[in-house]
């Protein structure tokens, strides 16, 4: 069995133990983190736009790509120290909810967790990479709230017309 978690800042802890609870022992479990490639690209455009005429070497675009590495790096050494068994550690760069869907491939479940308003049940829990890794993602899901779940007096109403 191929299982990827999905490890994201502030909600993979809890992605972590849930694929700790539900993957089977000797099941291949490849850690993923993705970064977008948006905040090195913005740092690369405010700086070609207002300041680096002339200067490449000013770029800080580099710079935020290796500070983005390291904080990636750390983080899948955390998620693999609390996991405590053997497993594979993957970092991909580019469009989150693109890079997550491509590395569901091949795989039989895909660990993601709630990362909306995580105060409330209902479809806007989940943001929009995360809505859209659930649209689009090549295997199951298995969903966690990153924290204990709102209880079932959050859940949105129904429409007036489904009463």
């Amino acid at each position: 069995m191929a299982v990827v978690v999905w490890v994201v800042e502030g909600t993979w802890p809890a992605c972590v133990d849930a694929a700790r609870a539900h993957a089977p022992e000797g099941a291949d479990v490849v850690l993923l983190h993705v970064t977008g490639h948006d905040v090195a690209d913005a740092a690369h455009g405010a700086f070609a736009g207002l300041l680096g005429r002339g200067h490449p070497e000013r770029d800080p675009s580099t710079r935020v790509e290796h500070l983005a590495a390291a904080s990636a790096e750390s983080l899948l050494q955390a998620a693999a120290e609390r996991l405590g068994r053997p497993c594979t550690r993957v970092e991909r760069t580019g469009r989150v909810e693109r890079e997550v869907v491509a590395a569901t491939e091949g795989a039989d479940l895909l660990v993601l967790a709630r990362d909306g308003d995580r105060a409330r049940l209902g479809p806007h829990s989940l943001g929009p990479a995360s809505r859209f890794v659930v649209d689009h993602a090549a295997c199951p899901l298995l969903l966690v709230w990153p924290e204990p779940a709102p209880g079932l007096t959050t859940m949105p109403p129904p429409p007036p017309h489904h009463r």
